[in-house]
C-alpha cells in the first residue's frame, strides 16, 4: 500500500432512504407503508429513493415511477420537498465538522469523512462513526449507517454492509483480505455492462483480476483497468476532497408525451437553453453534449467541442443522436457543456451565439 495511505481512518457516512425517511419523520401516517419520493406515475415521473418497504416490491431509485406503481400497487407516491431536504442535510454536514474539516459530500445524503487527527474517543474511528450516527439521530430524528476503513474505496463498501442505522468496519490488516473475496458488481464504476464484460474474462471477485496484469485489463476496459486492479487489492489512494471542481453543466426534461421527430427534440432544446444560460452564470466551456432517451429507456449522447452555443451546431447534433435511435420515440432531451479549465477561466469569457 502506498506512503500516502498508511494510517488514514476513513468513515463513509450515507443516510438511510434519506428523502423517504424525512417525508416519514415530517408525516407519521407514512410509517410501515411502502412509500416513494418522486414524480407522479402518470406524468413520466422518476422515483427518487424509496423506503424499504417498497424496496421489498422491487421499488428502487431511477425506476420510472409507472414501473413502480405496477410492482406495488399500494405504493405511497410523494412529490420531493427539495428544499427540506437540503435543510437537513446542512444539519447533518454540521455534526460532521464538529469531528474534522476534511469532509467530501456527495450528495445531500452522504460523504466521506477523514478523521486521522481527531483526538475524540481516544481517534477510535469505530468510535467517532458511532457518535456521529448517534448525533444525528438525536438532532434530525433520522438514522445513518457508515462504513470504516482506511480508504474511500473500501469504506463506501462497508458502509453497505449493514444497512440500515448500522455500521461495518474493515481494519487495515484486513483490506486485502475483505478485497479478495468481494464480488466486483460492488466496485464503484462496475455497472451491469461492465460486470457482463468482466464475467466473460473469468473475473468474478476481486482475487481473480490479480490474476490479470494491470496492462492486460487496460486493454480490456481502457483506464478503469489498471483502477480496477487497485480496487482488487483493497487500494485506493485517492484523498478526501473538500472541494469538488465541477466540469459540467447540463439541463434536461422529461417529457409528458413522446416526440417522433427530430425537428420536435431541436424545439424542446431551445427551450432548455435560458436554464443552461442560467446555470453557466458567464462560466467558459469547451465542448457541448446533446442526450436523447428513447421511449425503451436506451439512451445515447453526442458531443462535440465547441465554446459558444450555435443553433445550427445544436441542430445538426440533435438531427443525428435522433438518427441514432433509428425510429424510436424520444422521452427525454437534455443538454449540456464541459468546462473549462481554472487558467482558461481567468481570460475567457463565455458568449452564448442563438443566431443562426
Amino acid at each position: 500500500m502506498s506512503e500516502q495511505v498508511k494510517g488514514r481512518k476513513i468513515i463513509h457516512v450515507d443516510m438511510d432512504c434519506f428523502f423517504a425517511a424525512v417525508e416519514m419523520r415530517d408525516n407519521p401516517e407514512y410509517r410501515g407503508r411502502p412509500l416513494a419520493v418522486g414524480g407522479a406515475a402518470d406524468s413520466r415521473g422518476v422515483i427518487a429513493t424509496c423506503n424499504y418497504e417498497a424496496r421489498q416490491f422491487g421499488v428502487r431509485s431511477a425506476m420510472p415511477s409507472s414501473e413502480a406503481k405496477r410492482r406495488c400497487p399500494e405504493l405511497l407516491l410523494v412529490r420531493g420537498r427539495m428544499a427540506v431536504y437540503k435543510a437537513v442535510s446542512e444539519q447533518i454536514r454540521a455534526i460532521f465538522a464538529r469531528y474534522t474539516d476534511l469532509i467530501e459530500p456527495l450528495s445531500l445524503d452522504e460523504a466521506y469523512l477523514d478523521v486521522t487527527d481527531c483526538p475524540v474517543c481516544q481517534g477510535s474511528a469505530t468510535l467517532i462513526a458511532e457518535r456521529i450516527r448517534a448525533e444525528i439521530l438525536a438532532e434530525t430524528g433520522l438514522t445513518a449507517s457508515a462504513g470504516i476503513a482506511p480508504n474511500k474505496f473500501l469504506a463506501k463498501i462497508a458502509s453497505d454492509e449493514n444497512k440500515p442505522n448500522g455500521q461495518f468496519v474493515i481494519p487495515p490488516g484486513k483490506t486485502a483480505e475483505f478485497a479478495a473475496t468481494l464480488p466486483l458488481r460492488k466496485i464503484p464504476g462496475v455497472g451491469p455492462k461492465t460486470a457482463e464484460r468482466l464475467a466473460s474474462h473469468g473475473l468474478q471477485v476481486g482475487a481473480d483480476v490479480l490474476t490479470c496484469t494491470p496492462e492486460q485489463l487496460a486493454s480490456w476496459f481502457g483506464k478503469f483497468g489498471p483502477v480496477l486492479h487497485q480496487r482488487a487489492q483493497g487500494i485506493d489512494p485517492r484523498p478526501v476532497q473538500t472541494h469538488r471542481e465541477r466540469k459540467s453543466v447540463g439541463v434536461e426534461t422529461t417529457l409528458a408525451r413522446d416526440l417522433t421527430s427530430a425537428e420536435g427534440c431541436f424545439e424542446i432544446l431551445q427551450g432548455l437553453l435560458p436554464e443552461l444560460e442560467r446555470r453557466l452564470r458567464e462560466r467558459p466551456f469547451k465542448g457541448v453534449q446533446v442526450k436523447l432517451k428513447f421511449h425503451d429507456f436506451q439512451q445515447t449522447t453526442l458531443a462535440q467541442q465547441a465554446t459558444v452555443l450555435e443553433l445550427s451546431q445544436l441542430q445538426a447534433m440533435v438531427m443525428g443522436a435522433f438518427e441514432r435511435g433509428e425510429g424510436r420515440r424520444v422521452r427525454l432531451v437534455g443538454l449540456s457543456v464541459t468546462l473549462s479549465g481554472p487558467e482558461q477561466d481567468k481570460v475567457q469569457q463565455l458568449s452564448l451565439s442563438l443566431g443562426e
